[in-house]
């Protein structure tokens, strides 16, 4: 069975500890900007939001390396960026439409979530559950919905 990050955004809190737990599984440091996953601020609102690769079944990162550097885990089902092979292009960071595969300066790499092998540090490190690890195919889809419509996204109309 395979399984996703679900996040429930009406629990977040903004703590940040899964970027640092992020950060420390795959850099062996604290550091909110080496995680996969970020915490979006909406100012306005404000509300707290994690965001990361939500490993789409299209996967247009995967499709679009010119090195086929990104490749599908077969125990975790994860699209997973293998560090010898990427050249460095930015081509994935493009074709993602969610903007969650990033260019690493520091290393010429992107980086993208990889599931932490099936056991994502960011689950265990939410203090909230805000951030689960569910099979994959229960969707939460009504939940989005309801959660999109408290913040009021709601496609303009122009017929209105």
């Amino acid at each position: 069975m395979q399984k996703v990050l679900h996040i429930n955004p009406e629990k977040c809190t903004g703590c940040l500890q899964c970027e640092m737990a992020c950060s420390y599984e795959n850099y062996g440091v604290y550091a909110t900007a080496k995680s996969r996953i970020k915490v979006f601020d909406f100012h306005d609102t404000g509300r707290k939001v994690p965001y990361t690769c939500t490993q789409c079944d299209e996967a247009w990162c995967l499709h679009a390396c010119p090195v086929e550097a990104i490749t599908i885990n077969a125990l975790t089902g994860a699209k997973v960026v293998n560090d010898s092979t990427c050249v460095g292009c930015k081509v994935c960071t493009i074709a993602c439409p969610f903007g969650t595969v990033n260019y690493v300066q520091e290393t010429g790499k992107v980086q993208k979530c990889d599931l932490c092998g099936g056991a994502p540090a960011c689950v265990e490190a939410c203090p909230t559950t805000a951030i689960t690890y569910v099979d994959a195919n229960w969707t939460g889809l009504d939940r989005m919905r309801a959660w999109a419509g408290k913040l009021g996204n709601h496609a303009a109309n122009p017929a209105a």
